[in-house]
């Protein structure tokens, strides 16, 4: 009886993986990932990270090492490193995986992410690139192993794939033709849509849709950054503080923890 319930704990797993090399983000990024997941979950769900450095990770945070993979030097600290998540096997891990990013705020139901398309690629379609079929992989579903072709494929020359494409998710729309999109309300970016046209935005806050459960923060500024009421700007392009500017909206503070 033990072992049935033990066998079935496990196939019911929801099984969240994340990523954190380099100095960017520290582990701070991750344990409030943890935490938000266990607030935004009503299944049993567990967090697995790969990463080069474990060190202040929470310890019900599941750490294994960086899934090799071969890069060219240039982009060995970019998102191109994220296709490694493709190999297989990939630490014992089975079935559908949800991949999330660092640096994104959840605010809403993750659950329904694992109800959606099971045992298929599921992606944000990109906010930049809209009816182009190109996904923005802060936010991916994909069953381990179904596609690991892309893996295998871009070991065999990924300095030339890498030209060819220059961003990962770009490469991966073009090979995986099985591409479907979350529901456009579930996966939301800070910039493109939430924040306020300028000079608004200097004044009024970012606002949450209802059904919206992950907001994410691509390149500047981070959750952290918002919270301060910054959107940093490098002293070279310090004309750019005339528009990046911003209010801090509170469900980033409730969310952010």
């Amino acid at each position: 009886v033990f072992n049935n319930y033990i066998y079935i704990w496990i196939i019911n797993l929801q099984k969240i993986i994340c990523m954190k090399w380099g100095s960017r983000y520290g582990p701070d990024f991750v344990n409030r990932l943890h935490s938000s997941i266990k607030r935004h979950t009503k299944r049993q769900t567990k967090l697995y990270c790969f990463t080069d450095d474990d060190y202040g990770i929470n310890k019900d945070v599941i750490c294994n090492p960086l899934p090799k993979i071969n890069l060219p030097e240039m982009i060995s600290l970019t998102p191109w490193r994220k296709l490694s998540v493709w190999q297989y096997p990939l630490n014992k891990l089975k079935g559908d995986i949800l991949f999330l990013d660092l640096d994104l705020v959840i605010t809403g139901n993750l659950d329904r992410f694992f109800d959606f398309k099971p045992g298929k690629y599921c992606v944000i379609e990109n906010w930049t690139q809209l009816g182009e079929n190109i996904g923005n992989t802060s936010c991916f579903k994909f069953p381990v192993g179904k596609y690991n072709f892309v893996f295998k494929k871009f070991q065999k020359s990924p300095e030339k794939i890498w030209k060819k494409f220059h961003i990962e998710q770009i490469y991966l729309s073009n090979e995986i033709k099985e591409q479907y999109f979350w529901p456009s309300d579930w996966c939301k970016s800070f910039k493109h849509n939430l924040l306020p046209f300028w000079p608004l935005r200097i004044w009024k806050p970012a606002i949450l849709p209802k059904e919206t459960s992950i907001v994410a923060f691509t390149g500047k500024p981070d959750p952290d950054d918002v919270i301060k009421g910054k959107w940093p700007v490098k002293k070279s392009q310090f004309y750019k503080k005339i528009y990046k500017q911003l209010k801090t909206p509170e469900w980033v503070i409730e969310n952010w923890s």
